[in-house]
């Protein structure tokens, strides 16, 4: 592609991103919803004006990584201990039981490799944290009990999302699922997850001190995309996706973070709100361009929509992805209500689940027609919740 050619694409790209996001936002839709539209719109499915270029999909690969640090820096682990059981209780149930009906539907009954099974039930792990934030402070009940149990389990989900795709990760580049690669991707993560705080919370305070000292504007930023890059680098050199790095930079970096003896090594949470401030329009730029490549990627003229394949494996898939996390809130023992608030709140897929199945697609584990039926599952697990949540709260 021509110099030129990529600078046309890009505009377009991260125009009608940005418009449909702001549509989606309008209609009380979540803004991914409005960025994965406007691909499919420029894409082969509907227009054909943009094709996933190599330049494109690095620029897509930048936003994922830069997202996940963002999904980081955004997770309190505090949250998490102040809920306790409950939502560790809602995160394993609702963590486990996707990932076994997903895969169990894919391979028992729609005959899918072990491979293509394994990434199936790991989309459907998937709670979009972004998006079940949004709608609870909009309906002013992030400080409720039932808001608490979400958010700390969200955290969890988060965390064991990220692990499992790291061992999907290395199940692709294997191209089999073998349990000794997996012992030592698993320790190495691990290894990673202890390390890279400590690290990370060093590097931060010789980047204050630098900014304290610097006369020249945009420190912080080149800094921060600098270790968030460097931590990517690191997290493919043990065998794990580049992403993991950045949701590990941002976990660290988080001004909620805390080491057991590690206070000596907090940051000021002046100089956290600092670093999260500076690099949202960072974030803000490259992530859109992600999901419209998400978009660009999907083929939907390729789909034999009159297969009844592709239906009855969305609709199972969706009640998989449904029933999966409802069954996290079900064992709790709160009122009713508070169980069906709490499992709804967990079911959006959202971006994370784009990145489980951008990933299948990418590795070529994922068929044009399966990853089709993954998106529609991801778009409904996304668009509805936030209207059921809102009319329960107005009914109750």
């Amino acid at each position: 592609m021509e110099v030129h050619t990529f600078l046309l694409h890009l505009l377009i790209i991260l125009l009608s991103a940005r418009l449909f996001a702001e549509l989606a936002v309008r209609l009380q839709l979540p803004s991914v919803i409005g960025e994965l539209f406007a691909g499919i719109l420029l894409g082969p499915s509907l227009l054909g004006w943009v094709s996933p270029s190599e330049a494109i999909k690095l620029l897509a690969e930048i936003g994922i990584i830069l997202l996940l640090f963002e999904v980081g820096l955004d997770t309190d682990l505090r949250r998490l201990m102040r809920t306790g059981m409950k939502s560790f209780l809602v995160a394993i149930i609702g963590f486990i039981a996707p990932l076994l009906l997903g895969f169990s539907l894919a391979y028992w009954l729609f005959d899918l490799p072990l491979l293509v099974s394994l990434f199936i039930g790991g989309t459907l792990t998937a709670t979009s944290i972004g998006i079940t934030v949004r709608v609870l402070t909009d309906l002013k009940r992030h400080h409720s009990m039932e808001g608490q149990i979400v958010l700390g389990a969200a955290v969890v989900d988060d965390i064991l999302g990220v692990i499992l795709l790291a061992m999907l990760y290395e199940f692709s580049v294997a191209g089999e699922v073998n349990v000794l690669n997996a012992g030592k991707v698993m320790t190495f993560i691990i290894a990673f997850f202890f390390i890279a705080p400590i690290v990370a919370k060093l590097l931060s305070m010789v980047i204050s001190r630098l900014h304290e000292k610097s006369e020249i504007p945009g420190l912080i930023p080149t800094m921060i995309v600098s270790l968030v890059l460097f931590f990517a680098w690191l997290a493919h050199a043990i065998g794990a996706p580049e992403l993991l790095g950045g949701f590990a930079a941002g976990l660290a970096l988080s001004r909620r973070f805390f080491l057991p003896l590690g206070v000596a090594l907090r940051s000021s949470r002046k100089f956290a709100n600092r670093i999260e401030q500076e690099m949202k329009p960072v974030i803000h730029l490259f992530t859109p361009i992600f999901f419209v490549m998400v978009g660009l990627s999907l083929s939907l003229h390729e789909i034999d929509w009159s297969s009844s394949f592709i239906w009855l494996f969305s609709l199972s898939l969706l009640f998989a992805a449904v029933v999966g996390k409802l069954l996290g809130a079900f064992v709790l023992n709160v009122p009713m209500r508070m169980r069906w608030i709490i499992g709804t709140a967990m079911i959006p897929r959202g971006e994370v689940g784009l990145v489980f199945a951008e990933l299948g697609r990418v590795s070529g584990i994922l068929n044009n027609e399966v990853y089709a039926g993954m998106i529609i599952v991801i778009a409904l697990t996304t668009l509805l919740p936030p209207f059921v949540m809102k009319w329960y709260y107005a009914r109750s």
